[in-house]
């Protein structure tokens, strides 16, 4: 499916990733899934976004915070690191050794998985990029997922940046419009 992404919207899912391995999640949320278009410049959702007063960094604070308020705690995938240490495998042994190998930041341990809102924000994705006439998915095809799907804690994020999933959706809608004019 993956394929099917832009060159933006890749990067915004790679910066997705990062987001949450750099606030110490070993998931991907819907909550990076904003942070992750957010942050990609020159795209779609992320000028739209700003435009409705959403900035990174701000929308980072609002992450820990929801997160926090809902007991998650970042735990940087250490409960996966003791289960192979308990086996012993030495993770920092391993990165390492990848490091030398490959090169510096090329082993990543653990790999975030999507939890089961962000895959239903991707799988409608497809939705509202096939309903545009899209055979691409961009990165206001991620949003819109985001918003159509209706759930998971990027909507708190946004809600705390006072920010109305109605009217994202309509700016959005907006922007696409003239950009296809």
């Amino acid at each position: 499916m993956f394929e099917y992404f832009t060159d933006r919207a890749k990067q915004a899912l790679v910066l997705s990733q990062d987001e949450a391995l750099t606030l110490g999640h070993d998931f991907i949320g819907t909550e990076h899934l904003l942070l992750g278009l957010t942050g990609t410049d020159q795209s779609t959702a992320g000028d739209v976004l700003r435009a409705q007063g959403v900035e990174l960094a701000r929308a980072r604070e609002e992450t820990v915070r929801v997160l926090e308020a809902a007991g998650v705690a970042a735990t940087g995938g250490q409960p996966a690191k003791d289960a192979l240490s308990s086996l012993g495998i030495d993770i920092e042994e391993v990165k390492r050794q990848a490091d030398d190998s490959f090169g510096a930041g090329t082993f990543q341990y653990p790999r975030p998985a999507y939890t089961s809102d962000a895959k239903k924000a991707l799988e409608q994705t497809l939705t509202e990029a096939r309903a545009l006439g899209r055979e691409r998915f961009g990165t206001e095809h991620v949003l819109l997922g985001m918003l159509t799907a209706g759930q998971g804690r990027g909507l708190e994020v946004l809600a705390a940046c006072d920010v109305d999933p109605g009217g994202l959706r309509e700016a959005v809608l907006a922007r696409v419009a003239g950009d296809a004019s």
